[in-house]
């Protein structure tokens, strides 16, 4: 009977593994916010008396791939909500989908890809702040971002007054986390829109500059030439307003740091409880060798 009682001990293991698994996924749920365009809710998995923040996830791809549940975007969502936040990953229109976004792609171009991008962002917000069911702190709205996702919620929260961004309704929200992303121009940081921001870059980022240089380093000539500020110059403007903020930064990384930063949920989790919720003011510039990594995030 050994050869039994192994049996069962085999499909006990299995169970509880399959137990076990079951209990750190985060039930979602998907919604249309605009058009074709989709947004999935996944919920705090902590009780709270209080309703808990919420990160609103915009992932990357150059505006012309990557998606809303790919395997790093599905596990960060999963383990920021394990950690008591509410998170919404969404979809956007994908303008440069076939196209290059490159320095044979007119600066014209690129601007008004960051104006399509801000106007899906400011549609998903608004929907979700209209949306009873969730449940979700609308007082503490965090953007979240990486790469092209980045490069939109640092347009969406800084260039309202901007004469290309003029017509998308403002969003209001507590805190920004940019993982590889840049702005046009740190001068539409103010008093009134500078809110605590986590910045996590590759110094050495060939693409998105770290601190202001043309959009992939396309040389003046070339017609997709457009000068970003990264957020070694755009944490100045925060600096001058008086504004938390934290720049995670590697000296030897790359762009390798915009799917990478899914990981240092620790550092994001640090920042949101400190510098959001609990408002501490902190003006911080560390390297990233020094953050641990969470190892359950795997995007390969």
């Amino acid at each position: 009977m050994s050869w039994l009682r192994h049996i069962l001990t085999l499909i006990l293991c299995f169970a509880y593994a399959l137990a076990a698994a079951q209990d750190i996924q985060v039930n979602k749920t998907s919604l249309t916010y605009k058009d074709s365009l989709q947004l999935d809710f996944y919920p705090s998995k902590t009780q709270k008396a209080q309703p808990s923040p919420l990160i609103l996830l915009v992932h990357g791809g150059g505006f012309a791939s990557g998606s809303r549940d790919g395997l790093g975007e599905r596990k960060f969502c999963q383990a920021m909500a394990a950690k008591g936040y509410a998170v919404a990953s969404i979809s956007y229109r994908l303008t440069r989908k076939n196209e290059s976004f490159s320095c044979d792609c007119a600066a014209e171009k690129k601007l008004a890809t960051f104006v399509s991008a801000s106007e899906d962002l400011s549609d998903a917000f608004h929907f979700l702040m209209q949306e009873k069911n969730l449940q979700f702190d609308r007082k503490t709205v965090v953007l979240a971002g990486s790469s092209a996702g980045a490069e939109t919620i640092l347009h969406g929260a800084f260039m309202n007054d901007h004469y290309l961004f003029r017509h998308i309704s403002p969003i209001k929200i507590a805190g920004l986390i940019s993982f590889a992303g840049a702005l046009e121009n740190g001068r539409y940081i103010t008093a009134e829109n500078a809110v605590p921001t986590l910045f996590i870059h590759g110094k050495k980022d060939l693409l998105v500059p770290y601190a202001t240089a043309p959009h992939h380093y396309c040389l003046p000539k070339s017609d997709g030439y457009l000068m970003l500020d990264g957020p070694e110059t755009l944490t100045r403007y925060l600096k001058k307003y008086g504004t938390s903020y934290i720049l995670a930064f590697d000296p030897e990384g790359g762009h390798d740091w915009a799917s990478k930063a899914y990981r240092q949920t620790a550092l994001i989790d640090r920042f949101l409880k400190n510098n959001v919720v609990n408002k501490q003011f902190v003006q911080e510039i560390i390297q990233l060798k020094e953050i641990n990594i969470d190892p359950s995030i795997d995007q390969k």
